[in-house]
């Protein structure tokens, strides 16, 4: 269970978030790892199992109780199986020490529980907000980001220590980062673990600390990563690269970079998933008679050709010519809206042509009008 991230930043939300919330992040991290969308893909199936897992304990009030005053092991199957114990369910003392001392971080008053203080620990993620282009989130490419992230020290590989000295053992903790006191209570001798006070938990000191990182044995630096963005991601989804957050201590591994895509507006081009969508005006003669426009696509300028009598609002669809999908060779369709403009400000010359047409015409070229009339003498009656 330590290896799991907390659920509330699977789901992306706060500890005080309403059930409503939950359910919203539940929807939308679900939708964005959703095998049918990345097929073949073991992350993001990994990643979807991963939220409907968050979301089946936040989503339980008892459940969330639980997760929220004892974290993964509040929910853990085994949770409260324990036998024969005076604790209603905890397996004993030293189970109970072990998940006070997940939440406490050290000892809890002595029931067993060991510090992990002095292990290694696991560096923070970056994150990341990048702006691209519709084309770019489309098709992929390469970006170079900036990041301000810690590294090891150079001038003492990272110990700490002025170079030609080096850390020495503390002598209080014998290089546990940890001390051990016992208190007689009305139940026993109980053993409360705390930080070693002399070396602060870290199990060595440090006695001529290196000028360059204060003995902090690590020092901040501009660092410039490239990074792939591939083809059909979409604005709010987030790339990890892992080991490039900062740096773990003691041996622990560093965190990720967390890079969230930003999608800039696009002049005539919409996009719902992997659809693309665009509106085109043609005139009233176009629609009526039948015209072969010019449309455009990602991939360029096509012809297309509408019918005669073409009626504003009608879609036509082009399939393929929407954003391809992340994973595979398939792409989405395009989606085109036609919207038949009337002319203004006509001249003399245009009107006597349109009044002739008029006369010209009759009810069964206007069957959405005739019809309209129908409805209108059944109402007036």
């Amino acid at each position: 269970m330590a290896d799991k991230r907390d659920y509330y930043e699977v789901l992306g939300i706060s500890r005080g978030a309403s059930q409503d919330e939950i359910k919203k992040a539940y929807r939308k991290e679900a939708k964005k790892y959703h095998p049918d969308l990345h097929p073949g893909d073991k992350e993001s199936e990994m990643k979807f199992k991963e939220v409907n897992e968050a979301y089946e304990v936040l989503s339980d009030s008892e459940k969330k109780s639980r997760y929220d005053q004892f974290g993964h092991a509040g929910v853990d199957p085994n949770f409260g199986a324990g036998q024969g114990s005076g604790f209603g369910g905890f397996g004993g003392f030293d189970d109970f020490g072990d998940i006070f001392s997940n939440i406490f971080g050290g000892g809890f008053g002595g029931f067993g529980g060991s510090s992990r203080r002095n292990g290694p620990t696991r560096g923070a993620d970056i994150r990341q907000v990048i702006d691209i282009t519709f084309e770019e989130a489309a098709f992929g490419c390469k970006k170079n980001i900036s990041i301000n992230k810690q590294e090891n020290c150079s001038t003492c590989s990272g110990s700490g220590a002025k170079p030609g000295t080096s850390p020495i053992t503390c002598k209080r903790c014998g290089g546990q980062g940890q001390v051990k006191t016992q208190t007689r209570t009305p139940l026993g001798y109980m053993t409360n673990i705390t930080a070693c006070p002399d070396c602060r938990g870290e199990g060595k000191i440090i006695m001529d600390p290196c000028k360059d990182c204060k003995g902090t044995g690590k020092v901040r630096k501009q660092k410039t990563i490239e990074i792939n963005i591939p083809q059909g991601i979409n604005h709010g989804q987030t790339i990890q690269i892992s080991g490039q957050g900062e740096p773990g201590t003691k041996g622990g591994p560093s965190g990720d970079l967390l890079v969230t895509i930003r999608l800039k507006p696009h002049s005539i081009f919409r996009r719902e998933d992997f659809d693309v969508f665009i509106d085109i005006p043609i005139t009233f003669v176009q629609a009526a008679l039948g015209s072969t426009i010019r449309v455009p696509t990602l991939d360029g300028i096509v012809e297309y050709d509408i019918p005669e009598g073409t009626q504003t609002g009608t879609v036509f669809k082009l399939r393929n010519k929407g954003v391809p999908y992340i994973k595979g060779k398939n792409r989405g369709d395009q989606y085109v809206t036609v919207e038949v403009e009337v002319p203004k400000n006509i001249n003399s010359k245009q009107k006597s042509i349109l009044k002739e047409f008029e006369q010209a015409s009759s009810e069964k070229d206007y069957k959405k009008q005739r019809s309209w009339f129908d409805k209108m003498k059944d109402f007036i009656k």
